[in-house]
């Protein structure tokens, strides 16, 4: 399912891959993330962090009248208030999708999947 934005010259259809990779480049933009994480923690390795090829592994994007929702699964970094860091990773995923694809979300989801040491390769 795409996201279609209609324009004076027709319609212009986002794929939610797209979506998706543009959530999570500007989730781990985020001081505080580790990295995304899988939101089938059994099926696809809970402690594999997700590669730019694989963010939408990471994000669930749905839409229906109301508009777009986001949900963004993370691995957030221990000894930082993790509150903060999920609100940082709302306001930078909402300034995205509205700057670079004119997309307003109705809501960002963050689910916290779970906690590294900063610099923990494991």
């Amino acid at each position: 399912m795409a996201v279609k934005i209609e324009t004076k010259y027709g319609t212009i259809a986002i794929a939610n891959n797209v979506i998706a990779t543009v959530v999570g480049g500007g989730a781990t933009d985020v001081y505080g993330i580790v990295g995304m994480a899988s939101k089938q923690i059994f099926r696809d390795n809970f402690n594999e962090i997700l590669n730019r090829d694989s963010y939408s592994r990471g994000v669930v994007v749905r839409q229906d009248d109301a508009g777009v929702t986001v949900d963004v699964f993370i691995i957030v970094g221990y000894g930082l208030k993790i509150s903060e860091v999920c609100r940082n990773v709302q306001d930078k995923v909402k300034y995205n999708l509205e700057s670079m694809l004119g997309i307003t979300a109705q809501a960002v989801n963050v689910i916290v999947q779970g906690v590294r040491v900063l610099g923990d390769e494991d």
